[in-house]
């Protein structure tokens, strides 16, 4: 019986609760890797270490430069003084703050929230909230006027994602759940298939003749949210906003005109360079995309994919799906499951040959 690859219960799978990694390996480097290959079907067990093994000279590996934003916010109600934790979510016009959170009752414009270190340390700062937004999220206005990062660096925390379980993140997780090469902040969750890497695991690609590139995508609240209908075609997928640089898509399309591959880390890489295809090839691109890839889908750029394990049901897996096609996906799954593979954010990955 063929799969209706439309139905979000095709993309369903059992994952015990005790593989979801809670914390990351010792090491980055330290991840298991499966190694998927499309055309023998065949699925290999090795480590990120190995990675440069399965990649030839002139390769390019793309990986995106987002940094994860201290955007968890922690405070309460100034009137009322009812606990209130949120996120920031992106600056708005002039000077503004898009963030969302939640609290006992109903919010309202005009009343204000006080926001105060995680550590509980003084000072604290006033949030105005403006307008409530359709998707729930509100408009505030912070008492201070300046760099939004240099007051979440003072009064934020990273957001851990909610299957980890810490509400506050701890000394391990800040240098651990951004990866080596973060570069431009603006996300709220971390690229996730990019933490592995470390220097000398990047070195060792360089020296190998293997080439880098960089991508921005900064990922947004909506990679949490689950497919809330049964059918993928009536899913509204998030927007996110990304860029590709000139200098990036000028090498990759000399890396293809060589006859190289391109190699993407991560699905948020994929969805990047995918988003900035025109007449066939990746050109500049600097917008925002709510491409959805799911099965049938025409890819352009990506020859591999890295990407970790991620949940039943989520647009990710529905993205590596189209990518790997739907019944050796549910296998490199079942797979997984069966040989202990650690799940999630800080969990193991698997390459797509």
């Amino acid at each position: 019986m063929t799969a209706d690859l439309n139905h979000i219960s095709t993309w369903q799978y059992n994952l015990p609760q005790e593989l979801i990694a809670l914390r990351p390996s010792q090491k980055r480097d330290d991840a298991r890797l499966m190694v998927i290959d499309r055309a023998s079907q065949s699925i290999g067990h090795y480590t990120i270490r190995d990675l440069p093994d399965f990649l030839d000279p002139e390769d390019r590996l793309i990986f995106n430069d987002t940094k994860v934003l201290p955007a968890r916010l922690f405070g309460y109600r100034t009137a009322t003084n009812g606990r209130w934790e949120g996120l920031y979510l992106n600056e708005s016009q002039n000077g503004l703050w898009r963030i969302t959170g939640q609290t006992r009752g109903r919010l309202h414009a005009g009343e204000s929230l006080t926001i105060h270190p995680p550590d509980q340390r003084t000072p604290e700062l006033c949030l105005t909230l403006e307008k409530q937004m359709e998707d729930g999220s509100w408009i505030a206005r912070p008492e201070y006027q300046c760099d939004p990062l240099e007051l979440l660096n003072q009064f934020g925390s990273l957001p851990l994602p909610p299957y980890i379980g810490r509400s506050i993140a701890d000394e391990n997780d800040r240098d651990r759940y951004q990866t080596v090469f973060a570069d431009r902040p603006g996300a709220i969750a971390a690229p996730t298939a990019g933490l592995h890497f470390t220097e000398s695991l990047l070195d060792t690609m360089r020296d190998r003749g293997i080439h880098r590139s960089h991508v921005t995508l900064h990922v947004g609240i909506g990679t949490f949210r689950p497919v809330s209908t049964k059918q993928l075609s009536e899913h509204t997928m998030h927007s996110e906003w990304c860029e590709v640089s000139a200098e990036t898509a000028t090498d990759i399309a000399a890396t293809k005109a060589e006859g190289s591959r391109i190699v993407a880390v991560g699905t948020t890489s994929v969805r990047t360079l995918e988003s900035a295809v025109r007449s066939g090839r990746v050109g500049e691109f600097r917008g925002t995309t709510n491409l959805f890839i799911q099965a049938g889908f025409r890819f352009q750029v990506v020859d591999q994919l890295l990407t970790n394990f991620h949940l039943p049901g989520s647009t990710l897996i529905v993205l590596v799906g189209a990518f790997a096609g739907h019944e050796l996906t549910m296998k490199a799954y079942r797979m997984a499951v069966e040989k202990r593979y650690r799940f999630y954010s800080y969990g193991d990955a698997m390459l797509i040959r």
